[in-house]
């Protein structure tokens, strides 16, 4: 294997001296424009890669950040990815992202993995087990220890750390009044999240909005399942035996099956079924007919975390006081709701 090209090959090559090499590769103002093209493209020619290692221990900072999201497959997921990614990209910093499968073994490993001097701080939403167990002092370890956390939709108030979530009660409520305010009177609730606390307050809201319309819970109409097999394996029946004109969808599965079991069982969407889903994926606009939803904003959550990290990871403040970021939803009208 062809050996790497070091700063003192360079400087030797060059007839300067490995600190101008040092400087120039960094941009550094005490370095002409002239000798920074000459080093850059050199080291270019030699393949040359900077010691992170060696960087890291000078400078205490690897300029990374760690991502712990718990479902890749999730579009939400993605979204807020991007915009965790844009925010990072402008203000210099690299990003690892690491995949939990809503295992807790496999957040406390990815944790423990990047938190051995590879990152400065963490972007994570907490993986369903982790929630279902409450087992949150993986992430009390990692703060206590000094690296920072921003937690993004499921958070755990357990943890004393940055938060950015979306408005779950009220997006819920006013998807629900959306349903009442076309007419409905049999709204079902689906969701196959109910181990997540932001899906807790999701049917909360759901709730609210019927009792606020003094529309009596119908117990048979709510399917609360706690994943997406369980939840197929209910709404088969919930549709033979009750009849029901508006959906309320928790999660990107239920909100995509409202849609194809209200078809297969005859229902006109929306003449005779109105569907709702809690969830913005290009499939929702595609879908025949489109799903109306609410659109959480995942890239701007993205951001919104990327820059709260980051300011605290530049903050020369000993003392830090941690802050929840509340990013207002918005209720996507489109074909599977009647317009008002």
């Amino acid at each position: 294997m062809k050996s790497k090209a070091t700063l003192k090959q360079i400087a030797k090559e060059l007839n300067v001296s490995v600190s101008t090499v040092s400087k120039a590769l960094n941009d550094s103002p005490e370095i002409s424009e002239q000798t920074k093209i000459k080093v850059k493209e050199y080291a270019k020619l030699k393949n040359y890669k900077p010691n992170i290692i060696g960087v890291n221990l000078k400078n205490r900072k690897t300029k990374t950040i760690g991502v712990i999201i718990p479902n890749i497959l999730n579009s939400f997921f993605a979204k807020v990815f991007s915009g965790i990614e844009k925010i990072a990209d402008e203000k210099g910093y690299n990003v690892i992202m690491c995949i939990s499968n809503e295992s807790l073994d496999k957040e406390i490993h990815a944790l423990e993995m990047l938190s051995n001097g590879t990152i400065d701080g963490f972007i994570l939403s907490v993986s369903e087990e982790a929630q279902k167990l409450k087992k949150f002092d993986h992430f009390n370890e990692i703060v206590n220890g000094g690296t920072p956390i921003v937690m993004f939709d499921r958070i755990a108030d357990e943890v004393q750390c940055d938060k950015v979530i979306v408005d779950d009660f009220d997006s819920a409520f006013n998807a629900t009044q959306h349903l009442i305010n076309l007419g409905c009177k049999n709204i079902a609730l689906f969701s196959s999240i109910g181990n997540l606390n932001l899906g807790k307050l999701r049917v909360q809201g759901y709730l609210a909005a019927l009792e606020k319309n003094a529309i009596a819970i119908n117990e048979n109409l709510i399917i609360l399942a706690d994943s997406a097999d369980d939840f197929d394996r209910q709404v088969q029946q919930l549709f033979e035996k009750n009849k029901v004109d508006g959906i309320f969808a928790l999660d990107e599965h239920t909100s995509v099956s409202a849609i194809k079991m209200g078809l297969k069982q005859g229902y006109k969407i929306p003449e005779e079924l109105s569907v709702i889903g809690f969830a913005d994926g290009v499939w929702s606009r595609r879908l025949t007919p489109s799903l109306s939803t609410v659109s959480q904003h995942g890239p701007e959550i993205g951001e919104a975390t990327a820059k709260m990290l980051i300011q605290q990871l530049e903050s020369k403040e000993e003392e830090y006081t941690c802050s929840t970021t509340v990013v207002k939803t918005e209720l996507r009208q489109r074909e599977s709701t009647r317009k008002l």
